[in-house]
């Protein structure tokens, strides 16, 4: 079992990762790519079928992270908010310097943060957080410069890692060393939570399952993202408890077997 704070190959710390979300029994995370679950709609219909003891389960899990870890970090991607096709944000060039906007930005902190992968610049921005909560866009070097000058200007905080996609690890070491956190839950989609997973970065995994089934080709599931190489061995996971609803809504809680899901 990894500690408490997942020490990488160089011995640099980063937050330990919790892998949190809800599914139907075929592993689906939401209706389809085409849909968005902010959406009032399609969160109507996504949450129609669940049974009566899916929202106890819900806030027990939620209730069990933060007394165990205390996370002051929740991660989402920047496809929770836009669609896949949607492109970056149409903003004006700016005259602000490379060298600045390529400098991690945090005007202010805040006891807890929901960072947002968003290496493309998609996401315009409304709710910027609360006195408690920030809101922190992950970004790279990629991202346009137009983007990085628009966040400053609303001051939205944010933190560059990786030269093209956001570097993952790189990205937590920061969040460990510059916001102090010791725990992050990523309540993302089967997109960002496969890559953690590729990476080598989930250390527990939170999964409600609703009776339910959505199906269909290519519908987000609990982990997506590049299948397995030829030869490679899935991750393994430890069980370490299951309850069951009295409706059959079953909530498991396991933690990655050290080293069996790295590349």
């Amino acid at each position: 079992m990894p500690p408490d704070h997942p020490a990488g190959q160089d011995g640099i710390i980063r937050p330990r990762v919790i892998v949190s979300v809800t599914a139907t029994v075929d592993g689906r995370v939401t209706l389809s790519r085409l849909e968005r679950l902010l959406d009032d709609g399609p969160n109507l219909r996504w949450t129609a079928t669940w049974p009566p003891d899916a929202g106890d389960l819900l806030a027990r899990r939620a209730a069990a992270i933060e007394q165990r870890h205390h996370p002051t970090v929740i991660l989402e991607g920047s496809g929770t908010f836009v669609a896949d096709d949607a492109g970056p944000l149409q903003l004006p060039d700016t005259s602000v310097p490379a060298d600045v906007l390529w400098t991690d930005f945090l005007p202010y902190r805040r006891t807890r943060w929901f960072a947002v992968v968003d290496a493309r610049g998609r996401v315009a921005w409304r709710h910027k957080g609360d006195a408690e909560t920030s809101l922190l866009v992950i970004a790279s070097r990629s991202t346009p410069l137009p983007y990085l000058a628009h966040l400053r200007q609303e001051q939205i905080p944010y933190l560059l890692a990786g030269a093209g996609r956001v570097d993952l690890a790189s990205a937590l070491v920061k969040i460990r060393a510059q916001l102090g956190a010791e725990c992050l839950v990523s309540e993302a989609g089967g997109g960002l939570n496969g890559a953690l997973l590729r990476a080598g970065l989930v250390d527990e995994l939170h999964v409600i399952t609703v009776p339910a089934l959505v199906g269909g080709l290519g519908t987000p599931s609990i982990m997506d993202g590049p299948p397995l190489e030829p030869g490679v061995l899935p991750g393994q996971l430890r069980t370490l408890d299951v309850q069951v609803g009295a409706h059959g809504t079953i909530w498991a809680h396991y933690e990655v077997v050290a080293g069996s899901a790295t590349p």
